[in-house]
């Protein structure tokens, strides 16, 4: 077993079942020839040649719209959106057509396809290379969405959403992508359910609820409170973002009374309002201090990549908010 690079699980998770079902084929934006920008993409095309590894051309609603014909004929496609700012003029298809179909056509068509978007800040990429939109998709009924924050998990998820029947959007994130690096067992077929939020640290005074990059910096939180200040904080990795696992995270607010949100997406409008809207729901009287959000800002990512450190929260801010949540 050796440790791999969360691009490089991407990577060999598309080899493995791309080899396995033949129905699969993968399109985007130089995903062929140069093998995808941030190289996700290496090696396929002189695996599965050009019918299955299309380089398309640079239009994200070609992309998206092309899939909803591929899959009622029973393919099952692997589209890419090069970058997840891009993906607004694919918005239509994927809304009205893709997440839709299946319940259209009162299950006659299923929409199995898998759309990758690698994703979130901290690569010095500005405004139009760094956005979090996940939220955008939050209120579209028959959208799957997926947001990996560990090795492991971007081969599994990719791998689970992949064999269902769909439609799912795969959040990966571009700041973990060479990062991070974590043993994948050659050979074993990694899968991670969706729908199941990791409790991946336990704590009985705070829950810290949070996603992709985040997890890490919010992991990193937890450590130096329970050093430092003596509070243990329950760290929840949601890695499901539709749906999201409520259950696991009521139990977890229910046992500590006191929840923190943390993802780098704008605070207004953001998955974490509907997250504390849920807690708020279930768990009033369990909650012994209002839940509380650490977000982006509510403005554009910074369009000069020195300023990307001011606008995503960091290990000090996401510290200091738990800090200021009341635990007595």
């Amino acid at each position: 077993m050796a440790e791999i690079t969360y691009i490089d699980a991407i990577n060999r998770t598309l080899h493995e079942e791309m080899a396995r079902d033949e129905t699969t084929f993968l399109i985007g934006e130089d995903t062929g020839i140069y093998g995808g920008v941030f190289k996700a993409t290496r090696g396929l095309l002189e695996e599965f040649g050009p019918e299955r590894i299309i380089d398309s051309p640079i239009s994200e609603s070609f992309i998206a719209g092309m899939c909803v014909g591929a899959a009622m004929v029973g393919c099952r496609p692997l589209p890419e959106i090069q970058f997840a700012d891009f993906i607004h003029p694919a918005f239509d298809q994927i809304v009205q057509q893709i997440a839709r179909y299946r319940w259209r056509t009162a299950g006659t068509y299923d929409m199995p396809i898998t759309l990758r978007c690698p994703w979130g800040g901290g690569v010095g990429g500005g405004v139009y290379h760094s956005q979090s939109n996940e939220a955008l998709f939050m209120n579209v009924p028959g959208l799957v969405m997926v947001a990996p924050s560990t090795v492991p998990d971007a081969a599994g998820l990719l791998r689970a959403a992949i064999r269902g029947r769909g439609p799912g959007i795969y959040w990966g994130n571009k700041k973990l992508y060479r990062s991070i690096k974590d043993d994948l067992p050659e050979g074993e077929e990694v899968t991670t359910p969706i729908g199941e939020a990791n409790v991946a640290r336990e704590g009985g005074d705070v829950t810290a609820i949070t996603f992709g990059y985040m997890y890490h910096v919010t992991l990193q939180a937890a450590e130096r409170l329970a050093e430092e200040d003596g509070i243990e904080v329950e760290v929840i990795d949601l890695r499901t973002l539709l749906p999201l696992d409520f259950p696991t995270v009521l139990e977890s607010v229910s046992k500590t009374g006191r929840a923190v949100i943390v993802h780098e997406a704008p605070r207004t409008g953001g998955i974490g309002g509907e997250i504390a809207a849920v807690i708020a729901d279930r768990c009033f009287w369990d909650l012994d201090a209002p839940v509380k959000r650490i977000c982006g800002h509510n403005t554009s990512f910074p369009a000069a990549p020195t300023m990307e450190a001011h606008y995503m929260p960091d290990v000090d801010e996401v510290a200091a908010g738990i800090r200021a949540t009341p635990t007595v």
